[in-house]
């Protein structure tokens, strides 16, 4: 497999979707490589959904969308089992969380209780219901949309389930150019309709594998190390990153050091997707007055580099 021809093809297909949002775009497909889950927060119509749909389409997996509700129960998510007279026994119907990509679309609209139903089928890749534990397809990652919490009819997602989340990323409005691009050209959704799939799920297999592979130097884990001490010292954030959190950061940079064509990762790896992995696990100290991914940046001028 012609790695770097793969993902820049990868890349430029979704930059025809989502346009003037390349960084982001990277980011989200990083994601993906590392086998991690993502969500994408922002106000609502600036393309979250567009976006989510286009990823799985191009690494060509079966998906399914939920849209998130306030009335939305667990059980419209896992799967419930019937009882079927002809068969004298209770049937399972699985529900849409069994298929490779779920998007969760407006995550934050459903109750606590529903989103907590995620929890096991983000991090174990299995659900349990009625009693026994099912297994999901292979491989499988969850792609959300969430809308920002100020908005009407939405609640906070808790810590424990954005943990689960590799990767947040926020789109914005388009610049000007992109907005006109918007204006005068196909509807985006009528493009994804013609979406191809550049990447099947054995491919993708081999891609994580790569990623796995990809080397970080002892001096590069002394800086990761670094960047993890400083979220514990008490100075930057109320408190500081699991060992998860850790180990997720490292496996993030090696997606993006791939992307840049590279077997090694490098400390511009770890700062170009440092706030997106880490920002929305950590809450910044009250006399900061900055928010979370603000205080991420100042909190890196103060980490030396290797």
């Amino acid at each position: 497999m012609d790695t770097p021809g793969k993902i820049k093809t990868l890349l430029d297909q979704l930059n025809t979707v989502i346009v003037g949002k390349r960084a982001q775009i990277q980011d989200g497909v990083a994601c993906l490589l590392a086998g991690g889950h993502l969500l994408i927060e922002d106000v609502p119509g600036v393309g979250k959904t567009t976006l989510a749909h286009a990823l799985a389409r191009s690494f060509g997996l079966q998906f399914a969308r939920v849209q998130f509700t306030s009335d939305l129960m667990p059980s419209d998510l896992t799967g419930v089992a019937v009882y079927e007279r002809g068969k004298e026994a209770f049937v399972f119907h699985p529900g849409p969380v069994f298929t490779q990509v779920l998007l969760a679309d407006e995550i934050n609209r459903a109750s606590p209780r529903t989103q907590s139903a995620l929890l096991e089928a983000m991090e174990e890749k299995q659900v349990s219901v009625e009693g026994e534990t099912r297994a999901l397809p292979q491989p499988f990652f969850v792609i959300a949309t969430q809308n920002p919490h100020e908005q009407i009819g939405t609640f906070q997602l808790p810590e424990s389930q954005l943990d689960r989340f590799l990767m947040r990323i926020s789109l914005g409005y388009p610049d000007r150019t992109a907005e006109r691009a918007l204006l005068t050209g196909e509807d985006r959704r009528a493009q994804l309709e013609h979406l191809p799939a550049l990447l099947n799920a054995s491919e993708l297999a081999a891609l994580q594998q790569q990623v796995l592979a990809v080397h970080a130097a002892e001096p590069l884990l002394d800086y990761l190390q670094a960047l993890i001490a400083a979220t514990r010292s008490g100075q930057w954030f109320v408190q500081g990153l699991s060992p998860r959190a850790g180990i997720a950061l490292l496996r993030a940079a090696k997606a993006q050091a791939l992307i840049e064509g590279r077997d090694y990762v490098a400390p511009d790896d770890v700062q170009a997707i440092l706030a997106q992995t880490i920002a929305h696990r950590l809450h910044p100290v009250a006399s900061s007055g900055r928010g979370a991914i603000e205080q991420v940046h100042a909190m890196v001028q103060s980490v030396a580099l290797p």
